[in-house]
């Protein structure tokens, strides 16, 4: 597999990938759940009720001025009569006042009442937010804020894992081209052990001299054994990674650009692109919000509201068929410090705002860190080039004399491990180019450019197998 089809299968390889897309939609859901904050709540309700209801009337004053009345009025009924007919008139009111006491003695003092039903009371409510005192526009705006905040975390979980990528990718090359160098070198000691027997068959060295290359030779075993272990490791990292059960082998060789990098304030001038200071940023904003939201407990709510009872028929005495009015609350004294909750905020505003200047200072410290990471490792590798041709010459040299018994065993011995440790170095050299490029352009957020560095790059290590 090739890098770039590795990197086109990273994303849906990546559990952590996916759950940071899933958190960007949850944030955008609940941003978009806050812009119906102004619309009106509507809600149904319904309820059975059974009551009973107990009503007590006092009839004593009443009473006693209706009697009054009514003795005032029979005392008066006479004189409204000719005067032939007051003496008859007179004693028929005479016999009704007489009656009067029983009449009104029938009547009770109290009068007392009592209902027992049950009812069912349908109803349908009704509210909404007139002005909130700025307390909606600050949700809102921190829900904005925690969307800024998902995208951040997404797009420094993108760049982690393009870096783990290349770490797993070219660690499986290291591997391989240090157990291909291994074996070089087994290979060569191998070699020398055959030309040691024969010299110390014809009397050149002593039986010292190879066991001296025995002794190498074996070690340069045990470095291929261990190679070969470490090989399989990175590809079976590799393939977890890659989610590949069957297995990745890693085709793209290490690569290094002879060419320098361009200069590290190119890297650093887009700082205010970087997830760190996008996502410092959007915390920034959340805290501002909540300033907002502190600062709105301080105004007047007004809210519009209304109800509708759906079963009039059936509704208590005391109920009305519906209500509408517009409410306005103003809270006077809390029981929370709304002034220590206003300055915790600002404090909370402030702090986020040197956050946010930090994380600026932080990035382009490690842009620099990493830019020097990545020349350091370039200038690493071109300068092997000379000592690894140096190594071969004076193996190829020594060789030679210990063929012809002019050079100690341990010379030729000291000249495979010269060229060994070169190549194991040259190796390290352009794998840390490569991490270190990888993390260059991660920290800028540039990590896509990686692509182009390797397309264009004029030094494959892998070529030279």
């Amino acid at each position: 597999m090739s890098f770039d089809a590795a990197l086109a299968r990273i994303d849906d390889a990546s559990p952590g990938l996916s759950g940071e897309d899933h958190a960007v939609r949850a944030s955008e859901l609940i941003a978009g759940a806050t812009r119906s904050l102004r619309r009106p709540v509507v809600s149904a309700s319904a309820s059975v009720i059974e009551y009973q209801k107990t009503l007590s009337v006092d009839l004593t004053g009443p009473k006693d001025n209706a009697a009054n009345a009514t003795t005032d009025f029979l005392s008066q009924l006479p004189g409204q009569f000719p005067v032939g007919l007051q003496q008859i008139v007179g004693q028929v009111t005479q016999r009704v006042g007489a009656a009067l006491p029983t009449i009104f003695g029938a009547i009770p003092d109290t009068l007392q009442y009592q209902t027992r039903d049950t009812v069912f009371r349908p109803a349908v409510t009704a509210a909404m937010p007139l002005y909130t005192g700025g307390a909606i526009p600050a949700i809102q705006a921190g829900a904005d804020a925690a969307v800024d905040v998902a995208r951040a975390r997404q797009a420094g979980g993108r760049d982690v894992s393009r870096v783990s990528l290349v770490r797993g990718y070219f660690g499986q090359q290291v591997a391989a081209q240090l157990t291909h160098s291994t074996r070089e070198t087994l290979e060569g000691f191998d070699r020398h052990l055959a030309d040691a027997k024969k010299l110390e068959q014809n009397g050149v060295i002593p039986h010292a001299r190879v066991l001296q290359v025995q002794v190498a030779r074996d070690a340069a075993e045990r470095a291929y054994v261990r190679a070969q272990l470490e090989e399989a490791t990175a590809a079976d990292a590799l393939a977890r990674l890659l989610n590949q059960p069957g297995g990745v082998n890693a085709l793209t060789p290490l690569f290094v650009n002879s060419a320098p990098l361009p200069p590290v304030s190119v890297f650093i001038d887009g700082i205010d692109a970087t997830p760190r200071a996008r996502g410092a940023d959007a915390a920034r904003d959340i805290a501002r919000a909540g300033v907002g939201l502190a600062k709105s407990r301080y105004r007047p709510q007004a809210f519009a509201f209304g109800s509708y009872n759906a079963n009039r028929n059936n509704a208590l005495p005391t109920e009305p068929d519906w209500v509408a009015g517009i409410s306005l609350r103003y809270t006077l004294l809390s029981n929370f410090d709304r002034k220590k909750s206003l300055d915790a905020a600002r404090e909370q505003e402030r702090a986020a705002a040197d956050a946010a200047a930090q994380a600026r200072k932080d990035v382009a410290s490690e842009i620099v860190r990493a830019w020097n990471l990545v020349e350091t490792a370039r200038r690493s590798f071109l300068l092997l080039d000379s000592n690894l041709a140096a190594a071969r010459e004076n193996l190829r040299v020594q060789r030679v004399s210990f063929f012809e018994g002019e050079a100690p065993s341990s010379s030729l011995v000291d000249a495979e491990a010269t060229l060994a440790s070169t190549q194991t170095q040259r190796i390290a050299a352009a794998y840390e180019y490569d991490l270190a490029l990888a993390g260059l352009l991660a920290t800028s957020h540039r990590v896509d450019d990686f692509t182009t560095y390797l397309a264009r790059a004029d030094r494959r290590l892998g070529d030279e197998k």
